[in-house]
C-alpha cells in the first residue's frame, strides 16, 4: 500500500512539476553593437552600444584613466539584464588598462583629462537621439566629469560617480559643478579616507534631496572597478546592491 501510494505522488508530481522562477526583468537576448560618434572638434570616438530589450533608461559609461570601454563589459550585460541599456565609449584620455582603447589608438596619445570633455558631450548628443531618460555614470576623472556635463544639461535623469575627486588644475570646479546639478545622484569610491572625503566634499555640493554616498564596509577599490569581482571580491556584490536600489529608485515610475 505504501510503495503504491509513494508511486501516485511521483506520478502527481510528474503532471504538475514545481513552480519554476520567474524570468528576469529583461528577459530575452542581449544585443551589442559598435557605435562611432564624432566630437565637436572631429576626434573620433570608438562607442559600443548594449540594448536591454524593454529599456527603463539609457546609461551613459565613462571610463578611468588609463581605461578604455571595455572597464564596462562585464558591467554593461548585468545592467541590460536589469532593464538598463547602455553606451561606453573610448574617451580620447585613457589606455589599455581593460584592453584597447581604439580613441586613444587612433590619434597616437591619450589627451589629458579635461581633453576629454568633447567626448563625453557626443555621447550625451547620441543618446539624446535614442528617446530614453539619459544616466550619466563615470569612473574616477570621467566621474568628475559628468558633474559639469549634468550641470549643463538639466535633462539628464541621474548622476553614478565612482570616486570622483577634484582631479583639475582648479580643484574647486567640480564642487562648483556640483552645485548646478539638479538630479539625484549616487557617489562611492574606493575605502580610502581621502576618496570618501572627496567624494562627499562634492556630493556636499549638490542641491537636491536626493543624493546618497556609498560607503563600502568591506572591499571597495576605485573607480568602476569596485563591481568587479575580480577586483573587489568581497565587496562588488555590497556595491552592486547599493547601486541597482539607487537606479530602481529614479526610474520608478
Amino acid at each position: 500500500m505504501r510503495a503504491t501510494l509513494f508511486g501516485a505522488v511521483l506520478a502527481l508530481g510528474a503532471c504538475h512539476p514545481a513552480p519554476q522562477a520567474p524570468p528576469p526583468v529583461n528577459a530575452g537576448p542581449i544585443s551589442a553593437e559598435p557605435v562611432k560618434l564624432i566630437a565637436k572638434d572631429g576626434v573620433k570616438i570608438a562607442g559600443v552600444y548594449t540594448r536591454a530589450t524593454n529599456p527603463k533608461a539609457l546609461i551613459l559609461l565613462f571610463h578611468q584613466a588609463g581605461s578604455g570601454k571595455d572597464e564596462y563589459a562585464l558591467i554593461a550585460p548585468r545592467l541590460a539584464d536589469a532593464g538598463y541599456s547602455s553606451l561606453r565609449i573610448d574617451q580620447r584620455a585613457g589606455g589599455e588598462l581593460f584592453g584597447v582603447n581604439e580613441t586613444v589608438k587612433a590619434l597616437g596619445k591619450s589627451d589629458d583629462y579635461l581633453a576629454a570633455r568633447p567626448d563625453l558631450e557626443a555621447a550625451f548628443d547620441w543618446a539624446k537621439a535614442q528617446k530614453l531618460p539619459i544616466i550619466l555614470w563615470g569612473s574616477s576623472y570621467s566621474a568628475s566629469l559628468v558633474f559639469v556635463l549634468a550641470a549643463e544639461h538639466p535633462e539628464v535623469k541621474a548622476v553614478l560617480a565612482f570616486s570622483p575627486g577634484e582631479y583639475f588644475d582648479d580643484k574647486t570646479m567640480i564642487a562648483k559643478a556640483g552645485a548646478g546639478v539638479k538630479a539625484p545622484v549616487f557617489v562611492t569610491s574606493a575605502q580610502d579616507g581621502k576618496e570618501i572625503d572627496a567624494a562627499r566634499d562634492i556630493l556636499n555640493a549638490v542641491p537636491v534631496a536626493g543624493k546618497e554616498q556609498f560607503v563600502p564596509k568591506t572591499g571597495g577599490v576605485h573607480g568602476s572597478s569596485t563591481l568587479l569581482r575580480e577586483k573587489n571580491p568581497d565587496g562588488a556584490e555590497d556595491a552592486w546592491k547599493a547601486v541597482m536600489a539607487f537606479l530602481a529608485g529614479v526610474t520608478k515610475g
